[in-house]
């Protein structure tokens, strides 16, 4: 028929051939680089969240780039290695100690209360009877049937540290990568703006730079903050004189990934330090303790200026769903996602240009 146009027949099985090996190569590429997954993610944020320092630092060391990464990742192998080793050979070598313990609980009895506790303005008195309440309920009994669940988990734990190899592997493949990207750090930048330009064209490098900005907003007020403050909670507990100390920062540093703040080790620590009659110490440590609670709402803030500005509903959100989802891991990858989300689609909301 004439005036007629035909379109040329579709080759439906190459097509769908074609997609299903594409398919079948991404996936395959995933399943091998699986082992290597997380520490790259890993790598790629700590190197993104501290870019800005390596280059003042290359700065610093007559613009040597091979100085300037051997630094940072000198610097990181003390912040990342350095306090697990510490948790890790605390717990071992107090293994039997804190067994002992959680075997005496059995037997356990609450003292009479201190003289000291007595003498407190206003609250001695209700102190005194709370204290001899306690004593006569039947903490006890709890006590004494917690124990073998307490000696337990804590030979458990022993064991699984005993064997955490693995986690310190990760922990040298993740410098060992961020070491590669510091190296390497605009190659690896040009080739995410011309991936993400040939998917979106402008609007695809925008998506990358947004991306970076909330990793390094996420990176400077969840991970700086929370070192800072369990540093500091280390150093209290250590001169107060609180066992484990090094096993409690870290402690307090998860919690303030978790935005949980380190009052939850520090607190118990001061009341048993008033337990234990020392009271100078438990005063001391007690300031201590505001202070390094109260950090939180200056320091944080402070840093997130720095990078995106996120609420701190979505960081909450993003921790406490990523480690859900993802484990340890998802500390971090949680809050960033969200983030990135978040950042996109404000950006995409915000976007003066209308379609019509």
């Amino acid at each position: 028929m004439t005036g007629s146009s035909t379109l040329p027949p579709t080759d439906l099985p190459r097509t769908t051939l074609g997609v299903l090996i594409i398919v079948a190569l991404i996936a395959s590429t995933i399943w091998i680089l699986r082992p290597f997954l997380g520490a790259m993610i890993w790598a790629s944020m700590i190197v993104v969240a501290t870019w800005p320092v390596m280059r003042q630092l290359q700065v610093w060391l007559w613009g040597s780039r091979k100085l300037a990464v051997t630094a940072m990742i000198g610097a990181l192998l003390l912040v990342l290695v350095l306090p697990l080793s510490l948790a890790i050979g605390t717990i071992v070598a107090n293994a039997g100690e804190i067994v002992e313990w959680a075997a005496g609980l059995r037997s356990f009895t609450m003292p009479a209360p201190p003289e000291w506790l007595a003498t407190l303005p206003v609250v001695g008195p209700q102190a005194v009877e709370a204290w001899q309440s306690i004593a006569t309920s039947r903490l006890a009994d709890v006590a004494s049937a917690a124990a073998p669940y307490a000696a337990t988990a804590v030979l458990w734990t022993a064991s699984t540290m005993g064997g955490v190899g693995w986690l310190l592997v990760q922990f040298l493949l993740t410098l060992g990568i961020a070491a590669i990207f510091y190296a390497r750090g605009e190659r690896v930048a040009d080739a995410l703006l011309r991936f993400g330009r040939h998917l979106a064209g402008e609007a695809g490098e925008q998506v990358v730079g947004l991306a970076a900005q909330a990793i390094r907003g996420v990176a400077l007020g969840v991970v700086v903050t929370a070192l800072v403050q369990s540093a500091l909670a280390g150093i209290g507990l250590a001169v107060a004189g609180v066992p484990f100390a090094p096993l409690l920062a870290a402690v307090a540093f998860v919690l303030c990934i978790a935005q949980l703040g380190p009052g939850l080790v520090l607190a118990p620590a001061v009341a048993w330090l008033f337990w234990q009659g020392a009271a100078g110490a438990a005063t001391g440590l007690l300031l201590w303790t505001l202070v390094v609670v109260t950090l939180d709402n200056v320091l944080r803030p402070m840093l997130m200026t720095k990078g995106a500005n996120l609420p701190m509903l979505l960081m909450f959100a993003g921790v406490m769903g990523g480690l859900l989802a993802f484990g340890l891991i998802g500390i971090f990858v949680g809050p960033v996602v969200l983030a990135i989300s978040y950042t996109l689609l404000g950006a995409w909301i915000d976007n003066p240009h209308e379609s019509h």
